[in-house]
């Protein structure tokens, strides 16, 4: 009696859940950002969220090796570029949202270029990021465009990442190309490479380094500064006069998704001005793609920036990628300090 009591029981439970359903994210934003949205959402529709924090190029590994049997329902966040080259291999589904309108014209041509089958969620721009007490102590100048960099006495003192391993230095190598023209890109790479002390995994490493006066110029997303300066760091930004790029941060629903419709779900409710300013509560700063989505003052004004007409869908392409950081290998990496 007592087993069939509590099979019953148990019974209730799983349709319970089952009814609530549940969904499988990968979540390429910072880890406050991720575990903010994932409690929230849970709490408030009471669906199970399974969250696994990952950067975007080891989400789009997953992805690739998981492609005949996903595991993955939605991938939320990280940039733009391994998201096109998810829905380019397939492994992204196409979704055409309702809430496409609400969305900046970046936001919605990012899901054009894809097909349908990624949205941008928020935009950043890639600047510089600078310790100010370092920057006093060894009477350097705050740079202002991308050729102050190459300066002699910014030697030792610059950090950016590797892009084989992050999408902030990519988007640097594809901001240039489209700046200068690919020779005079790669020759500016050369230059730089003499004052670079360190090319770190993540993208976010430089501004770190910034911020504990380990170096005293990085090459960062703009938004990943003000972080920094809340923790009482003196952490400034700035972006080059001349003209840069900018991310568009990404979210796909994944072929094969095994909970498809509950994973629709979160899609529109992330699509929401209230959930995009959970960014800007968890201390990240970039610009959300709701048009309706109220701004905290840190997030940079794009009104103010020069930026250049950052072609997405061909650098974003997993060949242009791959062939753009061979060179960068081959040419930049290889030379001597």
């Amino acid at each position: 009696m007592k087993k069939l009591i509590f099979g019953a029981a148990l019974a209730a439970l799983s349709a319970v859940a089952a009814a609530q359903g549940q969904v499988n994210i990968i979540c390429s934003v910072q880890a406050e950002w991720c575990n903010m949205i994932s409690t929230v959402y849970a709490r408030t529709t009471g669906v199970k969220v399974n969250m696994s924090l990952k950067g975007s190029g080891e989400a789009l590994a997953q992805l690739i090796a998981e492609k005949e049997n996903p595991k993955t329902d939605i991938w939320f966040g990280g940039t733009g570029d391994p998201h096109l080259q998810a829905a380019e291999q397939g492994l992204s589904a196409e979704y055409k949202s309702p809430s496409l309108a609400q969305l900046h014209p970046w936001a919605q041509q990012q899901a054009q270029q894809s097909g349908y089958k990624t949205v941008g969620i928020y935009s950043g721009p890639l600047g510089f990021g600078y310790n100010t007490e370092l920057l006093a102590k060894k009477k350097l100048a705050v740079p202002k465009v991308w050729a102050d960099l190459l300066k002699p006495e910014y030697k030792g003192d610059v950090q950016v990442a590797n892009p084989a391993s992050s999408g902030t230095a990519y988007t640097m190598i594809a901001t240039l190309v489209q700046l200068m023209g690919e020779d005079k890109a790669f020759d500016y790479l050369k230059s730089l490479h003499k004052n670079v002390s360190q090319y770190t995994r993540s993208g976010t490493g430089p501004i770190k380094a910034v911020a504990r006066g380990e170096t005293a110029v990085s090459i960062s997303f703009v938004h990943d500064g003000p972080g920094e300066k809340m923790q009482g760091f003196p952490v400034e930004t700035v972006t080059p006069a001349d003209g840069t790029g900018a991310e568009i941060g990404s979210m796909s629903l994944i072929k094969g998704a095994r909970n498809l419709e509950a994973a629709k779900k979160f899609y529109e409710w992330a699509l929401t001005p209230a959930a995009q300013e959970m960014g800007a509560a968890a201390k990240q700063f970039q610009l959300p793609s709701n048009k309706a989505a109220k701004l905290d003052p840190r997030i940079p004004d794009f009104r103010k920036i020069k930026f250049i007409n950052y072609d997405y869908a061909k650098y974003g392409a997993s060949a242009e990628r791959r062939r753009l950081i061979a060179r960068w290998e081959k040419d930049v990496n290889s030379l001597p300090k």
